[in-house]
């Protein structure tokens, strides 16, 4: 028979998971700061303290203010701090939270749900998969292609260009703001370039808006990668296509823009002439003649 000591624990052990999926569930779906992405993780890392904290006591323990724990609990749809706490006792009292949210054993495990979650909506979202075949054969159709991305967005955009090039005849990578990103779309438009593809991912920089708005200006239409159908990115694209951005990581993780991406440039490929498409085949025979790749 276990002691009272081994008891509590196993109580405290049941409580916490409890508190931990009512969090993760508060958490989903918010946009949080980098600093408030560290109160939940914290929160998320001690979840049996979580319901005895005081504002006081959670700034401290972060290092953080107390009205930046304010800020925190409003982001999250509360009045303040205390309101926060009354629904995490609440779920607690009712028994609210491992039923309804799958249990994890850590915060990391947590962070890769959110991830998996991204992808399932992304997965959902395509059911209907005309609106990626139209911007593809858009994308297929622009001889040259400029393909923007700045910031935290550039590595996408690289990657779109690095494999959108292995098919398609003339694709141009842009990834320095400012006149540079104006000039070289001014110069795709002038060689013949109809569309651009932009991504355009939190946090979302002003130099892209002002890059989408110099490319409409051009004469160039805009399809836009993002994980928002609408907002300050969208109203200047001609066309958007969307997958969710999972905000539980200190910086913003792109596991389904990145699955998007790559769909996209599968779309494209199949877009392209017959002749075009041969193209990948040939660079496969042309890197086997050089040896380019290790053999496993």
């Amino acid at each position: 028979m276990s002691g009272p000591v081994e008891q509590g624990a196993a109580v405290a052990s049941e409580d916490g998971s409890r508190v931990a999926g009512r969090l993760r569930e508060i958490f989903e779906g918010h946009r949080l700061s980098p600093a408030q992405r560290r109160i939940a993780r914290h929160l998320l890392e001690r979840p049996a303290d979580a319901v005895f904290l005081t504002g006081n006591d959670l700034a401290e323990a972060v290092g953080i203010s107390q009205p930046s724990v304010t800020r925190f609990a409003v982001a999250l749809g509360y009045a303040g701090f205390p309101e926060f706490r009354d629904d995490l006792r609440t779920a607690l009292r009712d028994g609210r939270g491992p039923d309804a949210v799958p249990v994890v054993s850590n915060p990391v495990q947590a962070m890769v749900d959110s991830e998996i979650r991204n992808l399932e909506l992304l997965r959902d979202s395509l059911a209907d998969t005309r609106r990626l075949t139209q911007v593809a054969a858009a994308m297929a159709a622009s001889r040259p292609l400029p393909v923007v991305g700045l910031r935290v967005s550039a590595p996408l955009a690289r990657l779109f260009g690095q494999l959108a090039a292995k098919a398609h005849p003339d694709v141009r990578v842009l990834d320095a703001p400012g006149s540079t990103l104006e000039d070289g779309l001014t110069r795709a438009r002038d060689a013949g370039a109809e569309w651009t593809l932009a991504f355009g991912l939190p946090r979302y920089p002003r130099e892209l808006r002002d890059g989408l708005v110099w490319a409409r200006r051009a004469g160039l239409r805009v399809a836009l990668v993002s994980d928002h159908a609408v907002g300050a990115l969208a109203e200047h694209a001609d066309a958007v296509l969307t997958a969710p951005v999972s905000s539980q990581f200190a910086f913003d993780s792109q596991a389904a823009p990145s699955v998007l991406c790559t769909l996209l440039v599968q779309a494209m490929v199949d877009a392209l002439p017959t002749r075009e498409q041969a193209s990948i085949e040939e660079f496969e025979s042309s890197a086997a003649e050089r040896r380019l790749f290790l053999t496993e």
